[in-house]
């Protein structure tokens, strides 16, 4: 079991880093007379610089990384969160819960893929989904700030200096989910397949303007 050279953390077999301070295990860190590393080999190894907290943000985000940390600015007044009004164009066009399940925010996709049916099963009126898509724009954003704001807070308090673990807290909650793009280009196709449908088999029967009933044979004057 390998001790670190810097701290004396002793780490596991396979580790090449640090557990407590996160510098880079090498062979030498071994005290075995068999091993070939040098003294001076052992200085020269570079320790493991961490990762700034801007450089952070930008992996924890992913895809344009320069919008929403502009937009986060917006977040926050004298190193205090606080609400202000923001809007994302593609949380109002794309269908909604698909933008939030694409960035990995899975208890707000669930909430935006039952509120719209629920509100159009209630309401009996379809264009309460209009209500949530301008909902889901308006505050996008902000609720993207607090789920990066607190992975990332996770994440520091889970794997301190170690990159291995920052690296795969990264992949399992940051970044985005590439295959619900094409989830959302397969239900566009199919939205605009069933409007042409309903085009070309035009009005229902039950649409049709029924002809007014002939007047009675006694009402016709002579």
């Amino acid at each position: 079991m390998p001790s670190c050279s810097q701290c004396h953390q002793p780490n596991s077999d396979d580790a090449n880093f640090c557990a407590q301070c996160g510098t880079a295990l090498g062979a030498a860190t071994t005290t075995s007379p068999a091993e070939n590393t040098t003294a001076e080999e052992i200085a020269e190894a570079p320790a493991y610089t961490p990762v700034s907290d801007q450089d952070l943000w930008r992996q924890f985000i992913g895809p344009h990384s320069d919008y929403y940390l502009g937009q986060f600015k917006k977040f926050s007044s004298n190193g205090q969160p606080k609400f202000a009004l923001s809007w994302n164009w593609p949380a109002f066009l794309y269908i909604s819960f698909l933008w939030f399940l694409y960035r990995k925010m899975y208890l707000h996709a669930f909430v935006y893929a039952i509120g719209p049916m629920v509100s159009s099963y209630l309401t009996g009126d379809i264009s309460g989904s209009l209500v949530w898509s301008i909902m889901a724009g308006a505050t996008a954003n902000y609720l993207y700030y607090w789920h990066c704001k607190e992975g990332i807070a996770e994440i520091r308090k889970a794997g301190k200096l170690n990159p291995a673990v920052q690296e795969e807290a990264i992949k399992e909650s940051g970044g985005v989910q590439p295959y619900v793009i094409y989830v959302g280009i397969a239900l566009y196709v199919l939205a605009l397949a069933g409007l042409v449908k309903m085009i070309q088999d035009g009005p229902q029967e039950g649409d049709k303007t029924l002809p007014r009933p002939a007047k009675p044979a006694s009402m016709i004057s002579t």
